[in-house]
């Protein structure tokens, strides 16, 4: 006799679970401290996976065809690119906007749709150092929204991607009121959230608020759980979002904030195909530790309702 399936598995068919080069400790292009590109798809082969995103631009092979080769004999397919940039400094725009067409152009040749934007750290990854104030000028809030939308339907009409950004720990865009005035200031045709559960916790967040009020914009989906005991620290102690991933702020389901389960069943009921995207921030991390996290993790969102091997029918 068979168990009887979960009963988030008949609810959470909407949903695509993933991974990504965040998983294994990856946060630069090169860095020392990181495995090589071909142990983490390999990883992530072992791991159960079928989707990953692309992670920081230049870690996988930016040339197209070398890409789609790696893939292929992996039978790896992407979920969507990854970009950083400023929307809220105008002089930065053409530099920014040339990194992204780089990441826009590698995501479409892998037949993805989606552009993860993550706005800039206004403290050093490495040291914590301050290298912006914290908070935006209302000259720098009121073309936030408009650049973004810009960025979002340039994509669109260039590339047929869909731009989704990211809310960060130490970023501009952190804390729930902030995530709520980029929605109500930008165009859903060209700027969605990609809901990331961990740093929506980080930055005091509620996920499962944002998602049964803004569920229409909610574009795409990172799923991380963080600590309450170092999230205590990093209020009383000002820690910088690098040194609090040293000290071990993301967790592995279903320990953490916010529930899985929970947020599986509230995005379930979202008249949308989403791709939910795995990412537990381990950077630096020693290379044996990535691979076990990562089967436990997917087994355990496996056991809340998310296959790892559906696609989602949304472009």
């Amino acid at each position: 006799m068979t168990a009887a399936p979960s009963p988030l598995r008949t609810v959470a068919g909407n949903l695509c679970l993933g991974s990504a080069p965040d998983s294994w400790g990856i946060w630069f292009p090169e860095d020392e401290h990181q495995v090589p590109y071909s142990r983490f798809l390999d990883e992530l082969v072992q791991a159960g996976y079928t989707w990953l995103e692309l992670g920081p631009y230049g870690y996988l092979p930016t040339r197209p065809e070398v890409l789609a080769e790696e893939l292929a004999v992996r039978r790896l397919k992407v979920s969507g690119g990854t970009a950083f940039g400023a929307l809220h400094r105008p002089e930065a725009w053409d530099g920014m906007l040339a990194h992204v067409r780089q990441v826009a152009a590698l995501t479409a040749a892998a037949g993805a749709h989606h552009l993860v934007f993550i706005p800039p750290m206004y403290r050093d990854e490495k040291t914590g150092h301050f290298t912006e104030t914290p908070e935006l000028t209302a000259a720098q809030w009121a073309g936030f929204g408009r650049n973004a939308d810009r960025l979002g339907k340039l994509l669109l009409d260039e590339y047929d991607i869909r731009l989704v950004l990211h809310p960060h720990a130490d970023s501009h865009i952190q804390t729930q009121p902030e995530i709520e005035r980029l929605l109500n200031e930008s165009d859903s045709r060209y700027t969605n959230l990609c809901l990331d559960t961990g740093h929506v916790a980080y930055g005091g967040g509620d996920n499962l608020d944002l998602i049964r009020r803004f569920g229409e914009r909610v574009g795409y989906v990172h799923i991380k759980q963080m600590d309450p005991d170092v999230l205590t620290q990093v209020a009383a102690e000002e820690l910088s979002f690098g040194e609090a991933v040293k000290r071990g702020v993301c967790v592995t389901p279903p320990a953490g904030v916010p529930d899985p389960a929970s947020v599986i069943a509230e995005l379930s009921r979202l008249d949308a195909e989403l791709f939910v995207i795995v990412e537990q921030d381990l950077y630096p991390c020693a290379p044996d530790v990535p691979l076990p996290i990562a089967v436990r993790t997917r087994t355990h969102l496996a056991d809340c309702g998310l296959s790892a091997t559906r696609r989602p029918n949304n472009r």
